[in-house]
């Protein structure tokens, strides 16, 4: 790692509901990571029992802190859930993924050498197949060590879309910065920030209620802030397991908030678990 490297804590934060197998999965996965310097927070929104049975297990071999932070299922609440864990978290550089995402070994390291000051990264994602998926649950198999050979097969048997953002380029390429301003595409299952500029617009708006857009309307008010998109694709890339849709009903109006926010230069939200001030 090059002196510009961020060397400190990183506190990842993977979101969950109700789907402890591939969970365990995403656990596994960061527990073969290279680097060690990093916690684990789980945001939940509202999952059952066997959510927390898992976890609790699981803390028996992590190789890193692991907190689990649940709220009451109250329908699709991502945005509240994903602001306690910026509130809890220790690091001063926050990476969040989904709790169906799987990482390979190099995806903190990779996202340490992307951490600059005035930017966030936005990563991507490879999408496995139905069957693909399904058989690793069935297997509780971890594929997060496989080989770029191996998941090449896997994408001449159709079991992933896409195989060569798998390849690491150009980590410190000035192109990494061309859509500094662009916001659309990214994903909100493979996205990393500086703690301080989320608590500077605090956090999620938890007034966007069921799916859609929750992340898009945090990098729009982050732009509008002053920080600047870095590109994680060839880097940071994670599979993403297959999953029913989810309730879209209230994307129509997520979508209609978003557009009026993009006709200003909106940075701070409306409703927000971060604008509570900590009783001392």
């Amino acid at each position: 790692m090059s002196n510009n490297t961020y060397q400190g804590l990183i506190s990842v934060i993977v979101s969950t509901y109700n789907w402890p197998d591939a969970l365990k999965l995403v656990l596994t996965a960061l527990n073969n990571q290279n680097d060690e310097n990093f916690e684990v927070i789980i945001v939940d929104d509202g999952s059952t029992s066997a959510t927390k049975k898992m976890i609790e297990q699981f803390k028996t071999v992590a190789r890193f802190p692991l907190k689990h932070l649940w709220q009451e299922d109250k329908g699709f609440r991502l945005s509240r859930a994903r602001n306690m864990g910026i509130k809890e978290a220790s690091g001063d550089y926050i990476i969040f993924i989904d709790g169906d995402c799987i990482v390979r070994p190099k995806f903190l390291t990779n996202h340490r050498i992307l951490a600059k000051i005035g930017h966030y990264v936005a990563g991507n994602r490879i999408l496995l197949s139905p069957k693909f998926s399904n058989t690793l649950l069935d297997l509780k198999f971890d594929v997060s060590k496989k080989s770029l050979a191996y998941w090449l097969k896997q994408r001449f048997l159709k079991h992933i879309n896409r195989w060569h953002t798998l390849l690491t380029i150009g980590l410190n390429s000035q192109i990494r910065y061309k859509h500094a301003r662009k916001w659309q595409k990214a994903k909100g299952c493979n996205m990393a920030f500086w703690r301080q500029d989320l608590l500077n617009i605090c956090g999620f708006e938890e007034e966007i209620s069921g799916w859609g857009y929750e992340d898009s309307d945090l990098m729009i008010r982050l732009i509008n802030h002053g920080i600047r998109r870095k590109s994680g694709y060839f880097a940071t890339t994670v599979l993403h397991l297959w999953h029913k849709e989810a309730d879209r009903s209230q994307e129509q109006n997520n979508l209609k908030r978003l557009n009026n926010l993009m006709k200003s230069n909106k940075a701070m939200v409306h409703k927000s678990l971060l604008l509570q001030k900590d009783e001392s």
